[in-house]
């Protein structure tokens, strides 16, 4: 069960400076060399883990589920980046949080959030049946993947 207190309006900061490491041309999501869209979510991500910080039970934690965010303007390396994320939703495990993210210039992007509870020791148990499968195959690889890839 959740510990007491976890409410709305919960927030919590994240922040780093950009380094080529978090560009576009870097992560291969782009060719620009400026903070990439995926660097900038990961950063949103860490704000919501650190609104709720301290609320899971023993045994609890979040993962991301669900990501709808628009990167509004371009950060060079070397500039400061901040993300806050604020509580806005509660909904059985399901939380949903407002992010938003700044440089030291402007707001550079703005959506939403939503993080599952998940029992820890649960989840590892799936994790770790998935993974034997993968590790048990005669030749590794991605068996199965191609059928997966024709459905979609």
């Amino acid at each position: 069960m959740r510990k007491l207190g976890l409410k709305l309006g919960l927030s919590g900061e994240a922040t780093q400076i950009v380094t080529e490491q978090e560009t576009a041309a870097k992560l291969g999501s782009g060719l620009v060399d400026a903070y990439s869209t995926p660097s900038l979510v990961s950063l949103m991500e860490n704000a919501s883990v650190a609104a709720i910080e301290g609320f899971m039970s023993d045994g609890q934690t979040t993962v991301g589920v669900e990501v709808s965010v628009r990167h509004l303007a371009p950060t060079p390396v070397g500039m400061h980046v901040k993300a806050l994320a604020v509580l806005e939703g509660i909904r059985g495990n399901r939380l949903k949080f407002k992010v938003e993210a700044w440089d030291e210039k402007e707001r550079i992007g703005e959506g939403l959030h939503t993080r599952v509870i998940i029992d820890i020791p649960r989840f590892s148990r799936r994790l770790q049946e998935k993974a034997s499968a993968v590790h048990n195959r005669p030749n590794g690889g991605a068996k199965g993947y191609s059928n997966v890839h024709k459905r979609l």
